[in-house]
């Protein structure tokens, strides 16, 4: 391609300019043999004179001297070990072998000294000697044995104490019960005795014809004894009616004498009156008191009675209650007893039997 300057440099100037381009053109670029760089040693090479004085080969046989120095170190502190180690396990080997030469020959020796002819007296009682251990192992398996025996013991037989203390406290308590009911009753039964006969007397007109019957009324111990009142009765009507100012006229006497049977309906008297009127009348009271008290003593006794048997049987069932749960109490105490005792055994028998394995071994040992 070929370029003409006029401007710049005053004169024609042809320039070949190639243009390159990598696709219209191939670069070739030329062969060299490649020269291998490892070194190969033959056997006949090792010993020529030639290697003395190689650097390189000098490091090499200088490594592997020592590692094989290394190596055959470590070899023999291996060896040394096992070699140790059977020195060791032979030496406890003759050891054994002389100790059970040793005890054959010594109890040859004593079997040779012995005499033949040895009575069952003359053979001496082996007493051996129980460490603390044992003795606290088998004292715990008894205790928990007998503990175990005595644990369902106390709850039957404190079951059945129970029931039957209940069964017997019921009955004092109902004996009792029916008592206080019969005392009760008979106390509200001659108070209402009283009561009848008092208002009785009330409705007949006495205490309105004699004030002072109310205070001879309250000197009786029993309603029943009123009767002995004809001849106070009588007296004191008799005189309140004959010198009254109203003499029979008077309302409160008629009252009485119609209630007691001196006159009729019509004031007609029936007869001379006299104190066996006036007790007639009276055993009608009583009877009629009595009655009413007998009914009420009845009515109190039963009521108290049944209260009575009702306070006591909650009283029982309370203490019942406190003793199921005492007898509760002690079998759970003795059961918690039991397990410390069983868990105690089991420690000390494991550790028993640990021991005994060992001496057996050791035994086994000596034999082999």
């Amino acid at each position: 391609m070929k370029v003409h300057y006029m401007n710049a440099l005053l004169f024609a100037l042809p320039l070949n300019i190639l243009e390159h381009n990598q696709s219209n053109h191939k670069i070739t670029t030329p062969h060299i043999p490649k020269i291998p760089t490892n070194r190969l040693l033959c056997e006949c090479d090792l010993y020529m004179p030639n290697y003395d004085n190689d650097l390189e080969m000098k490091k090499v046989m200088e490594n592997f001297n020592k590692q094989t120095q290394q190596r055959f170190e470590k070899y023999d502190d291996r060896m040394k070990t096992t070699r140790q180690k059977y020195k060791d396990k032979c030496d406890k080997e003759i050891q054994k072998i002389i100790l059970k030469d040793k005890l054959e020959k010594e109890l040859m020796d004593k079997f040779a000294t012995l005499q033949t002819d040895i009575q069952n007296d003359a053979i001496p009682t082996c007493i051996c000697e129980k460490s603390i251990a044992e003795n606290v192992e088998k004292g715990c398996l008894r205790c928990g044995c007998g503990l175990g025996s005595v644990a369902p013991t106390v709850g039957l037989i404190g079951s059945v104490a129970v029931n039957v203390w209940k069964t017997a406290e019921l009955a004092a308590a109902t004996e009792l019960a029916k008592q206080a009911g019969a005392a009760a009753g008979k106390i509200a039964g001659d108070i209402h005795g009283m009561k009848i006969v008092t208002e009785s007397l009330k409705e007949l007109g006495v205490n309105a014809l004699i004030p002072d019957i109310s205070k001879k009324i309250s000197t009786i111990s029993h309603y029943t004894e009123v009767i002995t009142l004809d001849e106070y009765i009588f007296t004191k009507k008799s005189a309140a009616c004959v010198l009254g100012p109203t003499n029979v006229d008077n309302p409160m006497c008629l009252k009485v004498d119609i209630s007691f049977g001196f006159r009729d309906i019509y004031r007609n008297p029936r007869g001379a009156p006299n104190s066996s009127t006036v007790k007639k009348v009276l055993n009608a009271l009583v009877k009629e008191a009595t009655q009413g008290a007998n009914a009420k003593e009845t009515e109190v006794t039963a009521a108290e009675t049944a209260a009575a048997i009702e306070r006591g049987t909650e009283a029982i069932d309370a203490a019942s209650y406190n003793l199921y749960s005492a007898i509760g109490y002690s079998v759970l105490a003795i059961i918690i007893i039991i397990l410390i005792m069983v868990i105690i055994y089991k420690i000390l028998r494991y550790r028993r039997k640990k021991k005994m394995k060992k001496k057996l071994q050791y035994v086994k040992l000596l034999e082999e």
